[in-house]
């Protein structure tokens, strides 16, 4: 594996998915991570993030020692590029010209660029630069402020540039990465075949004899789960549904139908669920209790199933969450997953999440090898807490009544309008606004729902899709009249980041 050292950098999971992209499986670990950590995980080779400091700081972050000395190609990107130029022996220094956003290379050469020509656009976000290099060290890239954007040290394989390959606004940085895989000599075998193989003998290797029990959502990573946990334990596994209260429309009865083959158990959980959300306006507190909730409704089945010896409880969580509940990687804590971030304490359960390495694209195509449907398979991603949190202020039964209808009205005009399989995720919004509005000859005063539809990959970043004005202006329609409760439509065009992709 390749391993990836986070100093803070916005774009360190992006790095770490170029790299699966190209079939080379990658771990973040906090740039701190020790020497026999790292060592554990047999890397083949390091890569340095970039991040907001200056490596002339005295706090400034630093790799623990011996870790630059490993015998291994080390890549040095930003932030990374800096440390390892000094590390080396070099002059760092703040720049005269700070340069962010688009730069172009005005000459570039070495390993790192190997089968790159014409224009070399890079995208760059920093305000300190190499200004000395010692002897050994090889200059590649040069911009017309940085004299010093890329160096390499060949005997040693250690490489570095100021900008940001991993991210799309620099073109050419996936042959950058491809190259130093390349260098590295890893294997390019991360592959959902690949994976499968792997899941199936740790979680058996882990599971032994116990019985599991996994929480199905009906979503794709709880059903790919189901299925990979069949495939490794078989009659160990007992699926169970939860009900919460805050399903989409309909929704139940489509996990029924969806997994009609499995052992599953399905649980009307609603009461103590709503009333444990009731008068509950802050979206963290919200998390939270479903999370507990979720936890005591599997512990309450677990003690009804006793004699069957539940040890594990399985969750079809991934990185994305990990990452965004600051799961021990050094990350700020975006929101907390119910599944992550919003577990009690004093949890009965060991947990078994084998996708927790995993983004939303991987658990996809492992999907399609274990051949669970396109229509679950393709199906937009739906949160754990479900609408509680696209509520927002309190969640009452009216107001999740309202939006349910609102929901499902949305889904099927994409569907009718052939526009469903083009966004990643699709979804509305009630909020807590009313507005004055006129229907026939009458004034309402009514709520005000948003609508929000994005594209992306794994829901790390995301883009506001661009849906058809005409499609707008149907479903807008078709809500106001079909949901007497709503009088106004807007739509979100706010991409992820600033925003997140749900609105709490």
């Amino acid at each position: 594996m390749i391993v990836i050292l986070d100093f803070g950098s916005q774009f360190t999971r992006l790095i770490a998915r170029r790299f699966r992209e190209l079939r080379a499986f990658s771990l973040i670990l906090p740039g701190h991570a020790s020497l026999e950590e790292i060592l554990k995980l047999e890397p083949k080779a390091i890569v340095l993030s970039g991040g907001p400091s200056s490596v002339y700081d005295q706090d400034a972050p630093k790799p623990s020692d011996g870790v630059l000395e490993l015998p291994i190609p080390i890549l040095g990107i930003c932030y990374g590029m800096n440390f390892l130029a000094q590390h080396l022996g070099g002059k760092v220094e703040a720049a005269t010209v700070r340069e962010y956003g688009k730069s172009v290379l005005s000459s570039y050469n070495g390993a790192l660029f190997a089968g790159v020509d014409g224009e070399f656009i890079a995208w760059m976000s920093h305000g300190d630069g190499v200004k000395s290099l010692p002897n050994g060290c090889t200059v590649t890239c040069s911009t017309s402020d940085t004299a010093i954007a890329g160096f390499e040290v060949l005997e040693s394989k250690r490489y570095g540039i100021q900008f940001h390959p991993e991210v799309v606004h620099t073109p050419k940085g996936a042959k950058i990465l491809e190259n130093f895989l390349s260098i590295v000599g890893v294997a390019r075998d991360w592959t959902a075949e690949h994976i499968v193989e792997d899941l199936i003998t740790d979680i058996r290797a882990k599971v032994g004899s116990d019985k599991v029990m996994l929480a199905v959502s009906g979503g794709v990573d709880s059903s790919t789960l189901a299925l990979l946990l069949q495939k490794a334990i078989g009659d160990q596994l007992t699926a169970v549904f939860v009900d919460h209260g805050l399903l989409r429309l309909g929704e139940r009865e489509e996990v029924r139908t969806a997994l009609a083959n499995a052992d599953l158990r399905v649980v009307d959980a609603s009461e103590p669920f709503l009333n444990a959300l009731e008068g509950i306006s802050d979206p963290e507190q919200k998390r939270k209790i479903v999370g507990r909730e979720f936890i005591r409704v599997f512990e309450r089945e677990a003690r009804e199933l006793e004699a069957l010896g539940y040890r594990w409880l399985a969750q079809g969580t991934l990185y994305p969450d990990v990452i965004e509940s600051a799961g021990g990687i050094g990350a700020a804590n975006i929101k907390s997953h119910h599944n992550v971030g919003g577990l009690p304490e004093d949890l009965e359960f060991e947990l078994l999440e084998p996708f927790r390495l995993l983004f939303k694209d991987e658990v996809r195509e492992i999907a399609q090898v274990l051949g669970l449907p396109d229509a679950i398979r393709l199906r937009h991603p739906f949160p754990g807490p479900g609408l509680s949190i696209r509520i927002l202020g309190d969640v009452t039964r009216e107001k999740i009544d309202i939006l349910q209808r609102v929901d499902s009205i949305f889904i099927a005009g994409l569907k009718e309008w052939k526009l469903y399989d083009s966004v990643w995720q699709a979804l509305a919004v009630l909020t807590p606004v009313r507005s004055v509005g006129v229907m026939g000859d009458g004034r309402t005063y009514s709520y005000l729902v948003a609508l929000r539809a994005v594209t992306s990959i794994d829901g790390m970043t995301a883009d506001w899709a661009r849906l058809p004005f005409e499609f707008l202006e149907f479903i807008s329609t078709k809500i106001v009249n079909a949901v007497p409760e709503v009088n106004r439509v807007v739509y979100d065009i706010t991409s992820k980041p600033p925003a997140t992709i749900e609105w709490e």
